[in-house]
């Protein structure tokens, strides 16, 4: 049986002068991102619990030096790669709050455009404006997609170039080598700037393994990672290098050992499914608002969707004697489906796949036509594109985004630092997040993070010996204490600094991100025998 490719006429296809109209390309980007600034422009602020951390703590101590003064004041996170944070720090550093989360947004919005090339590229004659108009719905109304539009996240942001990567690779059906190493090196990029991309790189050459030429393919992919993981992390990885022995520290501490942390593989593992049949329910949990895969609330109908699809399209075609997908297809759906299970297997954490999210709005798409053509539906008819789009509709009301916490436009995050803090003062940090408050306390104040557990501060290393130092010859405000009100200040830790609380003088509150929380400041002494 032969695989028709979708770019080639069919019997009852429409010709090429009532083909729809393809949007001039000027056109496709100006709408999404206006879109993606729209949607920015309305949620608010963004003070997402790893921006407070270290999505700008990192960008900043990079420039101002900090990382040969500080202790990790973000935990382990202090140590992950800055680059990809830069466009976002800058933003926030030199323009309006607001004017910076909409320019943001709009480059976010940019997903929308590339899903809609590869729309465009995948149906073929089948794209009628109905099936494009529900494929932008689709990917538009994903929970994590719009909760981080506008927001220092990076998965939406390296999305880009990785749905860019897949739309190079599925350009031709023909292994092109520099569409194949284009893809490479953009998913490349992706992973060398985030190391969770790993599982759209693993998806990626299981993608290539569909292709005419699969050697060929996995070669030129090879190649082009190469060069787009070290453009994207190559840097970062020798600092850490130099300084740690670890040019991926502190993640991979058992593989390259450093002597500043345990010997150990950090990797958040609580999302992960109790077994197969549990991971294979996830899409279930997801529409029905049961949030296991993340931090908070958000639901999601679209993965239940083309969970159910898949089989019923493959069944369809089976049973009136038509070629299941073409190789183009059978590409994607390869992407999608190893990408998924490696995910799942490694940390299952769902912002992580707002390229997936992206994703399923085409693969919806695609099976609902396929599988209405093998019931002899044509997929120019006009019943076709109306059940793309009310399947697109219903999820996009059945939709709750996550929220990463934002402030109003009127109410920018800009914490006023009480006197007794005037002057520059070494800070213990007891708790996370408390990084963001380093570019706002006075010029040479020092931030030290003892509370971290994946990333200890071990007797006699860098990070202990520097602070020792720092302690034993104060800066001219002293020594303090940082924690976040209502939760234990857990002061044990203190202990081994020689350290405990100066109750004979008063903390101090700062304002922090959340319209809610309060940051503590109080003054330490040494322990009195």
């Amino acid at each position: 049986m032969t695989t028709i490719s979708v770019d080639e006429p069919r019997p009852g296809a429409l010709s090429s002068q009532t083909r729809p109209a393809r949007l001039h390309p000027a056109l496709v980007i100006a709408g999404s991102m206006a879109l993606g600034a729209a949607y920015a422009g309305f949620a608010g602020e963004d003070v997402n619990w790893d921006w407070q951390n270290y999505h700008h703590y990192n960008v900043w101590a990079l420039l101002n030096g900090r990382y040969e003064h500080d202790a990790a004041p973000a935990g382990f996170q202090t140590y992950f790669n800055s680059y990809i944070y830069f466009p976002w720090y800058y933003l926030r550093e030199t323009m309006p709050p607001i004017v910076a989360g909409m320019i943001m947004g709009a480059v976010h919005g940019l997903n929308l455009a590339l899903i809609y090339w590869l729309a465009r590229r995948l149906l073929g004659h089948a794209a009628s404006m109905p099936a494009i108009a529900a494929i932008l719905l689709l990917a538009a109304c994903g929970p994590m997609t719009l909760s981080e539009t506008g927001t220092s996240f990076a998965d939406i942001l390296t999305a880009i170039p990785i749905i860019a990567g897949l739309l190079l690779m599925l350009a031709r059906d023909d292994v092109e080598p520099r569409h194949y190493i284009g893809a490479g090196l953009l998913v490349g990029l992706a992973l060398g700037l985030k190391l969770t991309n790993i599982v759209f790189a693993i998806g990626l050459g299981a993608a290539a393994l569909a292709a005419t030429r699969p050697t060929l393919a996995i070669i030129y992919l090879a190649i082009g990672g190469v060069i787009g993981s070290a453009i994207g992390g190559g840097a970062w990885g020798l600092m850490l290098w130099r300084e740690f022995g670890n040019p991926f520290f502190p993640l991979l501490n058992s593989l390259f050992p450093s002597p500043e942390m345990p010997a150990t593989t950090i990797l958040d593992r609580q999302f992960i499914p109790r077994s197969i049949v549990d991971g294979l329910a996830y899409p279930f949990y997801w529409l029905m608002g049961d949030y296991r895969s993340s931090e908070f609330p958000f639901r999601d109908a679209r993965f239940a969707i083309l969970m159910l699809l898949i089989p019923v399209a493959i069944a369809s075609r089976i049973k009136a004697g038509r070629a299941l997908f073409s190789r183009r297809e059978w590409q994607l759906i390869l992407f999608f489906v190893v990408s998924y299970a490696v995910w799942l297997a490694l940390f299952a954490i769902h912002r992580y796949i707002v390229v997936l999210e992206l994703l399923t709005a085409p693969l919806i798409v695609i099976m609902l036509v396929r599988g209405l053509d093998a019931f002899g539906v044509s997929p120019q008819h006009r019943s076709t594109g109306l059940a793309c789009l009310a399947v697109a509709v219903l999820a996009a009301l059945w939709l709750q985004p996550a929220d990463w916490w934002r402030r109003p436009w009127s109410m920018p995050y800009r914490p006023a630092i009480p006197a007794a803090l005037s002057q520059p003062a070494t800070y213990l940090l007891l708790d996370k997040p408390l990084a963001v408050m380093a570019p706002y306390l006075p010029a040479g104040s020092r931030l030290y993070q003892v509370t971290d557990i994946a990333l200890p501060i071990l007797p006699g290393g860098k990070f202990d010996r520097r602070m020792r130092a720092a302690i034993k010859e104060p800066l001219p405000g002293g020594v303090w204490e940082m924690y976040i009100k209502g939760r234990p200040a857990r002061s044990e830790a203190l202990a081994t600094y020689g350290l405990m609380a100066d109750s004979s003088r008063p903390c101090v509150e700062i304002e922090g991100p959340q319209l809610t929380t309060m940051n503590v400041a109080c003054p330490l002494m040494p322990v009195t025998r």
